[in-house]
Parts: C-alpha cells; sequence; structure tokens
C-alpha cells in the first residue's frame, strides 16, 4: 500500500516537472533548465489622446461669451431675455448641472447668495 502512494506520488511530481530542455553546466555532471527564449517584448503603443479635444483660441468663444462679458459682476436679473434652453444656461455656481460640453451653449453661472454673475463661458 506504501509502494503504491509512494509511486503516485512520484508519477505526479514527474507530471508537474517542466520540460524544458535539459543540459549540463560546464564541469558539472548534474544537468541544470535551459529557460525557455522570450520574443522581443512589442513596441510600445501610444498614449490614447483625451476624449474631449481641447479647443483651440479661436473656437473657444463659439458661444458668444466674449461679447457678454461686460455682464460679469451684474446681477443675474441683467442676464438678455429671453432665453433659448437649448443654446444657453442659466446655473448657480454651487448647483449641479449636466457635464455634456457643448461648445455652442453659452453657460451664466451666477453666486447663489448674491446673485451676482461669477462667469460666462461656452460648454
Amino acid at each position: 500500500m506504501r509502494r503504491a502512494a509512494l509511486l503516485a506520488l512520484a508519477v505526479g511530481l514527474a507530471a508537474c516537472a517542466p520540460s524544458y530542455p535539459m543540459r549540463p553546466e560546464a564541469g558539472s555532471a548534474a544537468p541544470t533548465i535551459e529557460a525557455p527564449s522570450l520574443a522581443p517584448s512589442p513596441t510600445p503603443m501610444p498614449q490614447p489622446r483625451s476624449p474631449i479635444p481641447r479647443p483651440e483660441t479661436a473656437e473657444r468663444d463659439q458661444c458668444g461669451a466674449a461679447d457678454l462679458q461686460r455682464l460679469v459682476g451684474k446681477l443675474r436679473t441683467e442676464i438678455p431675455v429671453p432665453l433659448d434652453p437649448r443654446r444657453q444656461r442659466v446655473a448657480c455656481t454651487t448647483c449641479p448641472v449636466t457635464e455634456d460640453f457643448n461648445p455652442l451653449r453659452l453657460n451664466f453661472f451666477f453666486d447663489a447668495e448674491t446673485g451676482r454673475i461669477k462667469q460666462i463661458r461656452c460648454g
């Protein structure tokens, strides 16, 4: 019974042994394992570009924000009306807004406590 268990253990260990070719070391009778050759590492891929391209200076004012910068510091009641919700957005600086970027949308951001316009920008 013991012999059968030892034989099974020996067969199991032999099955787990590496199958690399063996070659003797110089000056030694014991063989050593020859490591497989590794293929050269592939050329690194270039880093992906940012998903949102940065607009050039000329393209940054597609919504006309530069013309309305005179309103910064004034009360939000001075924002020109009527507003087109597809092209204009008014929100307080601490209010949640969607993060979708639309370069043609004009954004008016005001301070919720004072009602004064803090920023006018495209997006």
